[in-house]
């Protein structure tokens, strides 16, 4: 996450600098990813520009609807700034206070965590070092990074890897002061734990486990299972044969479609990202989210919690870098998961559709809010598609660091490039789309969660007539809004009508 997404308010009016040995100067106050920057009204001059780094600690007051924020410097400067407006004035010190996180080069070069992207974002008061010893504890070295952080109250998404406790009880003061720097005073968080208590008590015999409550006293530890593996591949090999089958009666057709489980994980894994935006959201509390290795069901959680509490995640942009972000970057092993589909005879362990379930749960919370996606259905089948065979490097090898060493960057095209092209993107805008800045809530119950038919049944019956409907679907809502164009003149051109003739009949 770039520090620039976690500013709420990039601009304030009116603003007055206090400063010492200088007169008072009312200006504009700016935000951007590195620099509080103050302009004056009076000649247009840049009157300050203070790095985020140099900021020590603020304090904030009110009087009435002015605030007032105290910044005390690293230099020793002490200034003040007079915001009108308390909402403004609580924004711009919760922006400010994201100096609390910083970028981490700690893994240039994959020296930490193969798995993980060159730059990292963490406590601000976690050095490199510390980082360091934090990888050992963590499986894979995944230890715990930013991944989401909250506008609204300052509240966070952390994943990471499992903590190798073992049967010992092994403990890492240093783990324990990364988490705990996450959370604000007087707050408690959350650990979402993506397996089940009796697996995560299993893996303490194979080195691994969970964080003991004893060491992790102002954290409340939660487990909500997300089946993994061979039990979601055999799961997504049941649902095909049974779409494949043409000869079911209904009672057949259900029994099957039950039994393969498919719309019972999609279920399991929406619970669990609904959960970790409640917490976010209507609890204020930050979360922490693993299962074992941190790259399958933590990204399904940590990426569909986002389109739940995010808005930028549901345009075709902020989708692209989500998934950029929370899948590629964040190592999910796209080689191996999606090296076979439903077909193939021989099954390796680690092959799972554990990215076209997370498209899967995306597109059953564009069907319970149509209006609030940028992007369409054909958006999300298409990036299934590209999952498992492409023309572009962007899904290829299993992180990074493959990535880097197949040097795909400079050997192939991206995915993102093609599809944002004017012609293209035209294909997966949703006609629907009404941008809404509300935090969203699907449902999960079961009622709520049909079978995917453009992904599973799209070869085995004719969707003639559905596109049908939807071109002139389409085509209405193009019309209405030409429609409505053409209103907004007539109107405006009636306004300067009655301008001119109230001018004339005035003496």
């Amino acid at each position: 996450m770039e520090f620039a997404e976690l500013i709420k308010t990039p601009r304030v009016d009116n603003v007055v600098l206090h400063r010492p040995f200088y007169p008072a100067v009312e200006g504009t106050l700016c935000l951007t990813g590195h620099h509080l920057i103050l302009s004056s009204r009076q000649d247009n001059t840049e009157e300050l520009w203070l790095l985020h780094s140099n900021i020590d600690a603020i304090d904030k007051r009110f009087v009435g609807s002015l605030g007032t924020i105290i910044i005390k410097c690293k230099d020793f400067r002490i200034i003040q700034l007079d915001i009108p407006g308390m909402e403004e004035c609580l924004n711009i010190a919760s922006s400010i206070e994201t100096s609390e996180w910083r970028l981490s080069y700690v893994n240039k070069e994959f020296a930490v965590c193969p798995s993980y992207p060159p730059i990292v974002t963490v406590p601000k008061s976690i050095d490199d070092e510390a980082l360091r010893k934090v990888a050992t504890f963590r499986h894979g070295g995944r230890f715990p990074v930013l991944s989401y952080y909250h506008k609204k109250n300052g509240m966070v998404i952390m994943r990471s890897g499992q903590p190798l406790t073992g049967t010992n009880g092994r403990r890492c003061k240093e783990d324990e002061k990364l988490i705990n720097a996450t959370l604000r005073a007087g707050k408690r968080g959350y650990i979402i734990d993506t397996r089940s208590l009796n697996v995560a008590q299993q893996a303490r015999a194979k080195g691994g486990g969970f964080e003991q409550e004893a060491h992790y006293p102002q954290w409340r530890r939660i487990h909500k299972s997300i089946e993994r593996y061979h039990i979601l591949q055999e799961s997504l090999i049941k649902l095909v044969e049974a779409c494949n089958d043409q000869t079911h009666n209904m009672d057949r057709w259900l029994s099957k479609l039950e039994a393969s489980n498919w719309l019972t994980h999609i279920k399991e894994i929406l619970t669990a990202a609904c959960l970790a935006a409640q917490c976010i959201d209507r609890e204020g509390a930050s979360i922490l989210i693993h299962g074992t290795e941190g790259t399958d069901s933590t990204l399904q959680v940590t990426s569909l919690a986002q389109i739940i509490l995010e808005p930028r995640s549901r345009t075709i942009r902020g989708f692209e870098a989500l998934v950029e972000r929370e899948w590629l970057q964040a190592g999910h092993p796209f080689q191996q998961r999606c090296a076979q589909s439903a077909y193939c005879n021989t099954k390796q362990k680690w092959e799972a559709p554990v990215f076209l379930l997370f498209l899967d749960c995306v597109w059953q919370i564009l069907r319970q809010f149509p209006c609030s996606f940028e992007f369409n259905e054909n958006f999300l089948i298409m990036l299934f598609e590209h999952a498992y065979a492409s023309q572009f490097g962007t899904f290829l090898g299993n992180n990074e660091s493959e990535r880097c060493k197949l040097k795909l960057q400079q050997k192939t095209m991206s995915l993102w490039s093609w599809v944002n092209q004017p012609g293209e993107l035209s294909k997966f805008t949703n006609p629907l789309f009404e941008a809404n800045n509300l935090v969203i809530w699907p449902s999960v119950a079961p009622q709520s969660l049909p079978l995917w038919e453009g992904i599973f049944l799209r070869w085995n019956r004719s969707s003639k007539y559905l596109d049908e409907a939807y071109e002139e679907m389409v085509n209405i809502i193009e019309y209405n809004k030409e429609l409505q164009a053409k209103v907004n003149i007539l109107r405006r051109q009636l306004a300067e009508l009655e301008t001119e003739d109230g001018m004339q009949e005035s003496p």
